[in-house]
C-alpha cells in the first residue's frame, strides 16, 4: 500500500506510527496511470544494478541557511489555528541551519559514498528569493551557501525544489502569496479543487526556474506534504512537462509517497508513452520506504535512528528492505538532522550508515534518486527477446551497470554487441565483484553487467 508521506507518518498503532505536519483529509483520487509497456519474453530477467540493493537518502525541507522549522511553524499555526502541533515555542529555536553543518554533513557523506536527494526550497517560507536576496543574511552569505551546494553536494545528491515556499501558495502572476491564509492557500494542502496539467506545470516550472537561475540542476521535484493529493495523475504529467520545459531533462522523476509494510518500494513508471519513438516519455515516481525518525520536520522530536537500523544492522526498516532486495530509501527532514543545534539526528544517521555498511557492504550500492529512476525506467521499459545465441534489447533509456540474468549458459565468453562492435565481458566469480563489463555464472543462468545504451544492443552467449 502507498500513502502520501505525511499521512503515512501519522498512521498510528502500526510499525510506522509518528506525527507529521500539514495533515488534512482528502478524497481518494486515482493514482497516475502506468501507460505503455514493452513486449518481453522469459529469456532474460533484469536484476538490481550489479545484483545489489539500491540505498538512497531523501532529505526534505532543506534550503540555504533558513531553518524551515523556525519559519514554517507560525505560518502553519495561522492556517490551522486549532492544531496543537503548531503551538510549539518556535521562537526559541535557531533561525539558521549554518553552512558549517552542511559542509560537515556533505564531507562525511562523500567519504562514505552516501547519495540521495537534497531539497532546496526556492522562496523558503517567504523569507527571501534564493536567486535574489535572503533578508537576514548578506548577499555574500547567500551566494556562498549556493556555491557550497553546487561544489560539495553535487554530484552525489539530486537537487529538487520542494515547491516555491513550502508554506503559502504564490500567485505566479505577481510573485506574491494569496491574501487568504487557510488550508486552501498552503502548499502542503494545495490544490483543494481540480487543476489542469498546464496549471500545475506552470506552478512547478516557476519553482524550477528560480533554481535554474541559481545554477542548480534539477531532474525532479519533491512535493511539500499533501501537495497534489487531489490531482495525482495530473501532477505526474505536470512534473514531466515542467522539468522538461525548464531543464530539458530526458527522464523526469518525483518524490511524493512513502511505502510501508509489505508494499513494494520499487519506483512506478507513470504515463509511459511513445515507447517506439526516439523520444519516449515517462514520469518516474520514486517512493521512500521509511518514516522520518531522525528528529522530525521541525527538529523538535527525539531521534530514533534504531528504527532505520540498529547498531549491528540486524533489525530496522532499512534492514528489512535490504533483505527483501528492494530499494531501501530512507527519509528525513533537514531540521531533524540539525535538531536545534544538538545534531542528535545527524549522529544517529551516521550510526545507521555505518551499521548498514558493516553488514551489507557487498550487497548494497548508494544511488541518487535520479539514478534509481533511470535504472528502473530501463528495467521496466527495455524490450527483451531471444536472438540467436543470446538476447536482443531495445532500450528507450540508457542505464549504467545494467544487470541481466540470461536463463541459459553458453560455454564461451559472453559479449555485448552494439552497432556491429563486439565487446567481450570479463568473468568474475562472485556477485560482489560485478561491475559494468563483467559477467558470472550462477544457478539461474548467466549474469551479465554492462552499460546499457539507448537503442538496440545484444547480449551474445557463444558456445565453446
Amino acid at each position: 500500500m502507498a500513502w502520501n508521506r505525511r499521512t503515512f507518518l501519522k498512521t498510528a498503532g502500526t510499525w510506522m506510527a509518528g506525527a507529521a505536519f500539514g495533515m488534512h483529509r482528502f478524497a481518494a483520487r486515482a493514482q497516475a496511470p502506468l501507460g505503455e509497456r514493452p513486449d518481453r519474453d522469459e529469456t532474460a530477467e533484469v536484476l538490481n544494478p550489479r545484483m545489489r540493493v539500491p540505498l538512497s537518502f531523501i532529505i526534505d525541507d532543506s534550503t540555504c541557511l533558513v531553518n524551515m522549522g523556525y519559519f514554517c511553524m507560525p505560518q502553519f499555526a495561522a492556517a490551522w489555528p486549532q492544531r496543537d502541533i503548531y503551538r510549539k515555542p518556535w521562537n526559541t529555536w535557531p533561525r539558521e541551519i549554518p553552512d558549517a553543518f552542511v559542509r560537515e554533513f556533505g564531507q562525511w557523506c562523500a567519504e562514505r559514498g552516501v547519495k540521495g536527494k537534497y531539497s532546496v526550497v526556492p522562496y523558503p517560507a517567504l523569507v527571501g528569493w534564493l536567486d535574489r536576496e535572503l533578508p537576514g543574511w548578506s548577499r555574500r552569505e547567500l551566494l556562498d551557501s549556493l556555491a557550497l551546494i553546487r561544489e560539495l553536494l553535487l554530484p552525489n545528491w539530486d537537487i529538487h525544489p520542494e515547491m516555491i515556499t513550502h508554506t503559502r501558495v504564490i500567485d505566479v502572476r505577481t510573485g506574491r502569496p494569496f491574501e487568504e491564509i487557510s488550508a486552501a492557500t498552503m502548499e502542503n494542502s494545495y490544490p483543494q479543487e481540480d487543476k489542469s496539467v498546464d496549471e500545475l506545470a506552470a506552478y512547478l516550472a516557476y519553482a524550477l526556474r528560480i533554481l535554474k537561475r541559481c545554477d542548480l540542476p534539477c531532474e525532479g521535484i519533491t512535493t511539500p506534504g499533501g501537495f497534489g493529493n487531489r490531482v495525482k495523475s495530473e501532477l505526474s504529467l505536470a512534473v514531466h512537462d515542467a522539468v522538461r520545459e525548464v531543464y530539458g531533462s530526458e527522464l523526469p522523476h518525483y518524490f511524493k509517497y512513502v511505502v510501508g509494510g509489505e508494499g513494494s518500494t520499487e519506483p512506478k513508471l507513470e504515463h509511459v508513452r511513445d515507447l517506439g519513438t526516439t523520444d519516449p516519455k515517462v514520469t518516474v515516481n520514486v517512493p521512500a520506504g521509511t518514516g522520518d525518525w531522525f528528529g522530525g520536520w521541525d527538529g523538535d522530536r527525539k531521534s530514533e535512528g534504531h528504527r532505520y537500523a540498529n547498531e549491528d544492522a540486524t533489525e530496522g526498516r532499512m534492514v528489512e528492505l535490504v533483505e527483501r532486495a528492494q530499494p531501501a530509501v530512507m527519509l528525513c527532514h533537514w531540521p531533524g538532522m540539525y535538531s536545534h543545534g544538538t545534531r542528535e539526528g545527524y549522529r544517529d544517521f551516521q550510526q545507521v550508515v555505518l551499521a548498514l555498511e558493516g553488514r551489507f557492504r557487498d550487497e548494497t550500492v548508494w544511488m541518487k534518486v535520479s539514478e534509481i529512476a533511470r535504472y528502473w525506467a530501463a528495467k521496466g521499459l527495455t524490450q527483451i527477446e531471444a536472438a540467436g545465441r543470446g538476447v536482443a534489447l531495445r532500450a528507450p533509456f540508457a542505464a549504467p551497470a545494467f544487470t541481466v540474468r540470461v536463463k541459459s549458459v553458453g560455454a564461451g565468453q559472453p559479449a555485448v554487441l552494439r552497432n556491429g562492435r563486439r565487446t567481450p565481458l570479463v568473468e568474475v566469480k562472485r556477485s560482489a565483484a560485478l561491475e559494468a563489463g563483467t559477467w558470472l555464472r550462477d544457478d539461474g543462468g548467466t549474469v551479465v553487467c554492462f552499460d546499457l545504451p539507448k537503442g538496440l544492443s545484444q547480449i551474445e552467449l557463444p558456445q565453446a
